[in-house]
């Protein structure tokens, strides 16, 4: 594992700004007088008079930051991540990913600044420094797979879930489909799911309660298209602090907040792992993009994709298409399971299916949950240590990334308090 720096800015006015946002001159001077202003004053409002009935993220995010400061770097990124209104997005959200972050902790951090930021202490969001797989995350499940095998395990390769037999409140059996449509049905003493909530339920054998599958059907997904640029050099920018003579920055993410493009975020993946490029002196691009499979962009032709989002970074003057060298695409259905539209009755199919004892949910669709990798891992950890001591309660599951202890700084738990 590597240790990296964690850097991620936003891209903004065409300049950079730190995020998470910090109070450092490089913000103030950018914002400018007249923004900073009405920033300073709408918070002193919102701490003064803050909405009383919290319902959806605006409100979490207005009484959080204020309004000038959640118009100029949360309201339209949001929207442009998840499709909608903030107003019709679960201020749930917020609480599980925004964590602990506000402006009197971004002051309390700049405050202690070198002297502890990657301590316990330290919200999760300020974080400096991790750990990260040479190779990529992919290669933390090759050696998980390779345990499994060593251990006696069977993966079965290349087969999709089409069906999930219960019988009086316990799993059965999983059906599976090949590349050729042969079935193969698999006795089953426990099953821990990650597919979609919205897959699983209707893959049921018997069928869920009519109310469960009809909520389960509507949940809301925001899907994701990766687009891979492989490039000679970057436009060189003083503000992206590059050492290098291609003028590759040194972020790991790059927020795009400009309104005029549809990129959402931008990773260089030579700052993840060297290991990753075969060639140093080239620079990897990754352009996010946030859309709706069947839309506009899913449905663009490759070719197309990549001129497009060339055309997007040469116009926010990131890059010259001529150095563009090579690309790839990428398509991710159901990347992130969305807070608005059913998931407000999503309680309904969580309780019944915690009725099969047997079953146990974990990862972001597995939960319909808006875990980070982390997260996810641990669902899948408690979930086993419940099959071993024979306990079918799922509370301590669904309790990750939801208690303000554990997920937005760190807990008394992990100082073993």
């Amino acid at each position: 594992m590597l240790v990296r720096r964690r850097l991620s800015r936003i891209y903004f006015l065409r300049k950079y700004f730190d995020y998470p946002i910090k109070l450092n001159g490089a913000t103030l001077a950018n914002l400018g007088p007249i923004r900073l202003l009405r920033i300073g004053f709408s918070y002193s409002w919102a701490m003064l008079f803050p909405r009383r009935n919290v319902r959806s993220l605006e409100d979490f995010l207005v009484n959080r930051f204020g309004g000038e400061l959640y118009r100029t770097f949360f309201m339209d990124y949001t929207e442009k991540v998840w499709g909608v209104p903030c107003s019709q997005i679960s201020a749930e959200w917020g609480a599980q990913r925004i964590k602990g972050l506000s402006v009197i902790e971004a002051i309390k951090h700049a405050l202690r600044k070198g002297k502890a930021a990657n301590d316990q202490t330290t919200n999760t969001s300020l974080i400096e420094s991790f750990l990260y797989p040479r190779l990529g995350p992919g290669q933390l499940w090759q050696e998980v797979a390779r345990r499994v095998v060593a251990g006696g395990g069977d993966i079965h390769f290349a087969r999709q879930v089409v069906g999930v037999r219960h019988v009086a409140g316990s799993v059965t059996a999983v059906l599976t489909t090949n590349a050729l449509g042969q079935e193969q049905e698999i006795a089953a003493d426990f099953v821990i799911s990650t597919m979609s909530v919205k897959d699983l339920v209707a893959g049921l054998l018997p069928p869920a309660p009519p109310a469960v599958g009809k909520i389960a059907a509507a949940l809301p997904y925001r899907d994701f298209i990766t687009v891979g640029l492989l490039l000679s050099r970057m436009r060189a920018n003083p503000q992206a602090q590059s050492s290098r003579t291609n003028h590759m920055p040194p972020d790991n993410w790059i927020y795009i907040q400009e309104p005029d493009v549809r990129i959402g975020r931008l990773q260089v993946f030579n700052n993840w792992s060297p290991d990753l490029l075969a060639r140093p002196d080239q620079i990897w691009l990754g352009l996010e993009y946030f859309c709706q499979e069947g839309d506009d962009l899913w449905t663009m032709p490759d070719d197309e994709m990549l001129h497009f989002a060339a055309e997007e970074l040469e116009r926010i003057g990131m890059i010259d298409r001529a150095d563009v060298l090579d690309g790839t695409v990428v398509h991710v259905p159901k990347t992130y399971p969305a807070y608005f539209g059913a998931y407000v009755d999503f309680p309904v199919v969580r309780e019944w299916l915690d009725t099969l004892g047997n079953l146990y949910l974990v990862g972001r669709n597995g939960m319909h949950r808006y875990n980070n990798q982390d997260h996810s891992m641990l669902t899948a950890k408690l979930a086993v240590e419940a099959i071993l001591d024979g306990r079918v309660d799922k509370a301590a599951i669904w309790a990750v990334n939801i208690d303000d202890d554990y997920h937005e700084e760190s807990s008394e738990r992990s100082h073993g308090k």
